[in-house]
């Protein structure tokens, strides 16, 4: 069962976070600052880090990079209360996973923790199968899920995908057709619906076979 770390200089908060995790039947552990956090994933496991992005001391944002030398298969998902496309980016960058806006809803907390275990195990199979490179920029749940959409559509608008994938953060949803773009996966075209480049073609192909694959085991 994947194991979950909270780390929030918040009690009452991170209490709070613990108890929606206990429900959810996720084995987790709680700390109070970045630095005793470093020292818990340097003694245990974690599959998902929880990081607050503001704290005393080593706030998150610095905590990421040492983080990820810890424990670099952890994925980290970012809550902050300033949701914007530059923390976004800046944390990412910093090798977060995602990032989630206070106040959140339990259900979304739960589905991204969720979507965060899914890209360790697809990651982990890409390794199996050596597909890196392209397909790394896949290993997010929700950016497969785009990919997907051009089964059925030559283009798709910001609006419409956010729909189709029941996204209401569109702040979210666009970072992640950034990504895609920045991965020559996706272009626009001059009225700015996205479409799949000759690349993001032969990765849809290798997506499907990827999901075949894995379907079978």
């Amino acid at each position: 069962m994947s194991k979950i770390l909270i780390v929030d200089d918040d009690k009452e908060y991170r209490e709070n976070l613990k108890e929606i995790l206990d429900n959810a039947g996720y084995p987790n552990d709680m700390t109070g600052s970045a630095k005793q956090a470093m020292q818990k994933l340097g003694d245990q496991q974690f599959d998902v880090v929880l990081l607050d992005f503001m704290m005393p001391g080593i706030d998150g944002i610095n905590a990421l990079g040492e983080f990820k030398k810890i424990s670099p298969n952890s994925k980290i998902i970012m809550i902050t209360a300033f949701a914007s496309i530059e923390n976004a980016v800046v944390a990412i960058k910093k090798g977060a996973s995602e990032y989630i806006s206070k106040p959140f809803k339990i259900k979304a907390l739960l589905l991204m923790i969720k979507q965060a275990i899914e890209e360790l195990r697809f990651e982990g199979n890409i390794k199996k199968l050596k597909l890196e490179g392209t397909l790394s920029s896949l290993s997010n749940s929700i950016r497969r899920e785009i990919i997907r959409l051009f089964q059925t559509s030559k283009k798709i608008r910001l609006m419409e995908t956010a729909r189709k994938l029941d996204i209401e953060d569109h702040t979210k949803l666009i970072f992640h057709l950034k990504t895609l773009r920045e991965a020559k996966i996706l272009r626009q075209d001059m009225k700015h619906a996205y479409m799949l480049t000759k690349e993001g073609k032969k990765v849809l192909e290798c997506l499907n076979i990827l999901d075949n694959y894995l379907s079978d085991k």
